[in-house]
C-alpha cells in the first residue's frame, strides 16, 4: 500500500558534533524536506548532553520554515532548566515536542532521578497546556527494562492519559511485531496514533550494536541474507531498500497512520523508500 494523503511522515536527525556533520545535515533536510514531512525530530543525548546542539538545530530548522521537534527528558536537569529551554521553544515557534524519559548521563549514579515520560508529559501540560503536540514513546517488541508485555502498554496508556497526543515506535523489522502491539493497545482502552518507526539499513554492523542496546529484534534470516550479500554492495543496498519498503507497505495496509523514519542523517535510502511508496 503507497502513502495517501491521510498518512504522516516524519524524519529524525541527531545533533551532528561537528561543523561538517552540520552542513551534511542541512543538505539531507533540504533533501528530505522536498517530501513535504509533517516534523523533522532531532534528538537528545542521556542527560541533556546534545542540548545545545539540539536547540541550535531545531531553532535553525524553524527559521528554514520546517517543522522541527526537539526530543526533550530531565536527565539530570532541574525542572527551572526544562521550563526555561519549553519556554524558549515555545518563543521560538516550536509547537511539537518528543517528550522522552532519557538517559541520565554517566557519573548520576543508579538511575533514581530518572523522570519518567508520563511526568515529563504532565510538567509540560501543566507549565505550557495544549500548546506542545507531544509525541511519546512506544515498543513494539517491549522495552528493555519492562518486567512484561502487559506492563508496557500500561506504561504507554499512562503517558497518554496524562496528555500526550500521539506515540512513535521503536523500530522493528517484523511487521507482526507493530500490528500485534497496535491491537494489544487498542484492547487496553488506547485509542491515539500511534505511528511505526522505521529504521533504513545502512550500517548492518552498527544496526546490530544499537539492537542489542534497544532491544529490537533483527530477524535471523535478515541477519543470514544481509551478511551474504556484503561483498556485493549494489546487491545488498537494493536488497535492504527492497525490504524496508516492504515493511513499510505492511504496516501501511494494516491501518499505521504514516511511517517516521530515523534517517542516521542520510538522505538514502530514505529518499528512494519514500518515493516507492509513492512519495515524490
Amino acid at each position: 500500500m503507497p502513502f495517501s494523503k491521510q498518512h504522516q511522515v516524519s524524519f529524525e536527525f541527531f545533533p551532528p558534533k561537528t561543523a561538517a556533520g552540520i552542513d551534511k545535515l542541512v543538505e539531507t533536510r533540504q533533501s528530505l524536506g522536498k517530501l513535504n514531512p509533517e516534523f523533522f525530530s532531532v534528538t537528545y543525548g542521556a542527560g541533556g548532553s546534545t542540548r545545545d546542539n539540539t536547540k541550535a538545530i531545531v531553532l535553525d530548522g524553524i527559521a528554514q520554515g520546517f517543522n522541527t521537534a526537539p526530543h526533550l527528558s530531565f536527565g539530570g536537569d532541574e525542572k527551572e532548566s526544562i521550563l526555561s529551554l519549553l519556554e524558549e521553544y515555545k518563543t521560538n515557534g516550536v509547537n511539537r515536542i518528543v517528550a522522552l524519559r532519557g538517559d541520565l548521563p554517566s557519573g548520576f549514579g543508579d538511575g533514581s532521578r530518572l523522570v519518567h515520560a508520563n511526568e515529563l508529559v504532565s510538567f509540560i501540560r501543566e507549565h505550557t497546556g495544549d500548546h506542545f503536540h507531544l509525541e511519546v514513546a512506544a515498543y513494539p517488541e517491549i522495552h528493555p527494562e519492562a518486567k512484561s508485555y502487559e506492563t508496557d502498554i500500561e506504561f504507554l496508556k499512562q503517558k497518554f492519559a496524562a496528555g500526550a497526543s500521539s506515540a512513535i515506535t521503536q523500530y522493528f523489522f517484523n511487521a507482526d511485531a507493530y500490528k500485534y502491539f497496535v491491537d494489544r493497545c487498542q484492547k487496553a482502552g488506547i485509542d491515539q496514533a500511534i505511528y511505526p518507526g522505521i529504521m533504513p539499513i545502512v550500517n548492518f554492523d552498527n544496526l546490530k550494536r544499537f539492537s542489542q542496546n534497544c532491544g529490537a529484534e533483527i530477524p535471523r534470516w535478515l541477519s543470514y541474507r544481509i551478511e551474504s550479500l556484503k561483498e556485493s554492495p549494489y546487491d545488498l543496498t537494493a536488497f535492504c531498500t527492497d525490504f524496508i519498503t516492504e515493511l513499510c507497505e505492511s504496516v501501511l495496509s494494516s491501518g499505521a497512520p504514516g511511517i517516521h523514519f530515523y534517517t542516521m542523517n542520510q538522505t538514502e535510502p530514505t529518499q528512494t523508500i519514500c518515493h516507492n511508496l509513492g512519495l515524490k
